[in-house]
This record gives C-alpha cells, sequence and structure tokens, in this order.
C-alpha cells in the first residue's frame, strides 16, 4: 500500500468525482445544462483520459445555486454571474475572518474596497 490514501480524496471537495451522468441525476437537471454552465465559464470540469467531462463536489454545489436561480427565472448568464459574485463575497468574508482571528486590520484590497463607498473628506461632492 502507498503512503498516500486513496480514499482520503472522497473528502476533497476539489476532486473530479462525477461524470456528466451521475452529476447531472444528483442535481435533477440534464447534461445539457452542465455543459450550458461551462460555455458560460461558470465551472470547467476537469476531462478524463478518454476526454469525459468529471466534476467536484464544490462544482455541484455551485452548479446547484446555479439551477435554483435559473429554477426561480433568472436567465442563465445572469444567474452565473450572481454565483460568481456570491462565491467572491463569501471567500472575501472567510479571508477577512481570519484576519480578526489573528488580530490583523484587512488586507489592502479589502479596505480599498471598503472605502469605496464613501465620501471624500476634502469637503468636495463629487468624484473624479
Amino acid at each position: 500500500m502507498t503512503a498516500e490514501n486513496p480514499l482520503g480524496r472522497l473528502d476533497d471537495d476539489d476532486y473530479p468525482a462525477f461524470t456528466m451522468g451521475r452529476a447531472a441525476e444528483m442535481l435533477g437537471t440534464t447534461p445539457g445544462f452542465l455543459r450550458a454552465l461551462g460555455e458560460a465559464r461558470l465551472i470547467t470540469p476537469l476531462r478524463s483520459q478518454g476526454g469525459h467531462r468529471r466534476y467536484s463536489r464544490y462544482q455541484l454545489r455551485i452548479a446547484a445555486r446555479a439551477r435554483e436561480l435559473v429554477d426561480a427565472g433568472t436567465p442563465i448568464e445572469a444567474a452565473c454571474r450572481i454565483v460568481i459574485l456570491e462565491d467572491q463575497l463569501a471567500e472575501a468574508q472567510r479571508i477577512n475572518a481570519e484576519f480578526r482571528r489573528a488580530g490583523l486590520p484587512p488586507a489592502p484590497a479589502c479596505r480599498a474596497a471598503a472605502g469605496a463607498g464613501e465620501q471624500p473628506t476634502d469637503g468636495s461632492t463629487s468624484k473624479e
């Protein structure tokens, strides 16, 4: 037996364990919907040696959220953009929480983003 536990990959959210058919079945959708998400560049499945699409658990969660939005009437392009923004926000919140736990100030990009909506301090009211 090798030093690496092959079953350890089952806990890896990024391991491409699911075929397109199985992924579509799990999500209650069609392979065409998954292909559309790939064309919209929301998810990019890895390919097996035979060229078949393989999806990770993380990608399935993203696809499931997109499906919720599409089922509610959101166009697929808009749903993909919403999911991307939600994912970016969650990542920024995770990073900020790590900074807070470590007692550090927010990252420079986070401070700049937080200040983007502030009024100028020089008394002017217009932005250049």
